[in-house]
């Protein structure tokens, strides 16, 4: 029997996208490894990042734009896996405006103003018509909480949402006008992130881990298993509100948001990096370089 090892990993928020790791937390998957997590919610993407990097955490769940940058720049952070390969979300407007033609002199709420949300709504709206700037200006309103209620405020026109505070908007009468999954198929939106002295030490602890985690992908990717599921991402997003967290967790399974073999495909890896270069995030002379900051190994072991 392996005996039972440590792995600190480390996330920002811990929200909906790691439904995978506590449902192999909370049904004995990590355990059956020989693996016991510590679980360290560091509050920002960033501060994930950095935990890994600095040595404070052997592993994080993260979006990967920061190990990437460290890679190119011949760092030490390596991604390993896809925690998350889809964005479910939504652009919700206010319910007197009813299509992205509508949006023509409004005001659309991001998280930045120059990344992430940003991005993918000017994608988004340049699809519908709209330029930016001159046909609509952005508003930095915050995480989707603050853009919620920013939106019910009516400081905002309109924001992009990610499930199921989409589906609350739409039940208090905002319309949603677009889907980000529509323009951007794949993405690796969160990803498993090492550090190459720590993951070549500990191969076989990593390969366990990741072991674990497919097992636990393919739970919550299984519609026969809602029992397991349903309950752990309701507490993670809505609380108390079961229908609610029934209509999002389905919306963003069958969409795919959560990999079953934890696997980056290659359209995924290059939207990924085609953001990075359109956030300046990353010189468009390092795109091919970036590619091998993927050590497909790990996972490749994990899968025999």
């Amino acid at each position: 029997m392996t005996s039972t090892q440590k792995l600190s990993l480390a996330g920002g928020a811990q929200g909906f996208n790691w439904l995978p790791v506590f449902v192999a937390e909370e049904h004995g998957i990590f355990a059956r490894h020989g693996l016991s997590i510590e679980y360290m919610k560091m509050g920002t993407v960033d501060k994930a990042t950095s935990a890994v990097l600095d040595g404070e955490a052997n592993l994080a769940i993260t979006p990967p734009e920061g190990a990437v940058s460290n890679f190119v720049q011949g760092g030490a952070l390596r991604v390993i896996a896809s925690n998350s390969n889809r964005l479910p979300m939504s652009l919700v407007a206010q319910p007197s405006i009813n299509s992205i033609q509508d949006l023509r002199g409004k005001k659309v709420g991001t998280s930045s103003l120059t990344e992430g949300t940003a991005i993918y709504t000017q994608m988004l709206l340049s699809r519908g018509g709209l330029r930016y700037p001159g046909d609509y200006e952005f508003a930095l309103a915050g995480i989707h909480t603050k853009r919620w209620e920013a939106l019910q405020s009516g400081e905002i026109d309109c924001a992009p949402q990610p499930a199921p505070w989409n589906f609350l908007a739409e039940r208090e009468g905002f319309n949603l006008i677009g889907e980000i999954n529509e323009i951007i198929p794949q993405i690796v939106f969160a990803a498993v992130i090492g550090r190459t002295a720590w993951l070549e030490t500990n191969r076989d602890l990593v390969v366990r881990f990741l072991r674990a985690l497919r097992e636990a992908h393919a739970i919550t990717n299984d519609p026969g298993r809602e029992d397991i599921t349903l309950p752990i991402f309701q507490r993670i997003t809505t609380k108390d509100d079961a229908g609610l967290a029934l209509q999002g967790f389905r919306y963003m399974r069958d969409m795919g948001m959560w990999p079953g073999d934890l696997s980056i495909p290659r359209e995924a890896w290059d939207t990924t990096v085609d953001l990075m270069i359109r956030a300046n995030l990353l010189d468009e002379t390092a795109r091919s370089t970036s590619a091998t900051a993927f050590d497909s190994s790990f996972l490749e072991a994990s899968a025999s």
